[in-house]
């Protein structure tokens, strides 16, 4: 799915890629009589089979600003029936000089699997991928920070990792 489909109309608007709010861990906690996340997901799709998402790697903890960071991940079809998955990577910056969203998507990768097999799935992070408009200074910026790392098949991955961005 290109957007998070609400449970309810009173969820409208419901963005997956929303800035942290003063009470960060209560945001799931929004209404008092229903759940605050979104019924679907951003990137939800459905299969016909189940796939799995492990063994997360970077080629570096670290990288120094402007540089390029591998990730890869592996993916499997834990399923009876060959089907096409979308693997999705999704990062949050730590801190900085604007506030960042909570999840952004930063690649995707469409990849058919047959039962039982797995594939191993690259993901390239650019100094751009790692950049932002900054209204403040009304210029792209890459800040030195700690990233939080997700991959998985939609914006609630659970398969997490951390790297850092240093001058």
């Amino acid at each position: 799915m290109p957007y998070d489909w609400p449970r309810d109309v009173g969820q409208v608007p419901i963005f997956y890629s929303h800035d942290i709010t003063h009470e960060p861990q209560k945001q799931n906690t929004r209404y008092w009589n229903e759940e605050s996340t979104p019924l679907y997901p951003f990137g939800y799709g459905l299969s016909y089979t189940k796939f799995t998402f492990s063994n997360l790697r970077m080629n570096k903890p670290q990288i120094r600003r402007g540089e390029t960071l591998q990730v890869s991940v592996d993916v499997q079809n834990t399923g009876t029936v060959k089907a096409d998955e979308v693997a999705q990577l999704y990062f949050h910056q730590q801190s900085g000089m604007s506030s960042r969203p909570v999840r952004e998507l930063k690649g995707f990768h469409r990849i058919s699997l047959a039962p039982g097999e797995t594939t191993t799935v690259r993901f390239t992070l650019t100094p751009e991928d790692l950049r932002y408009w900054s209204s403040a200074t009304q210029s792209w910026v890459q800040d030195e920070s700690a990233f939080d790392l997700w991959v998985g098949d939609d914006s609630t991955a659970s398969l997490h990792g951390n790297f850092s961005v240093t001058p």
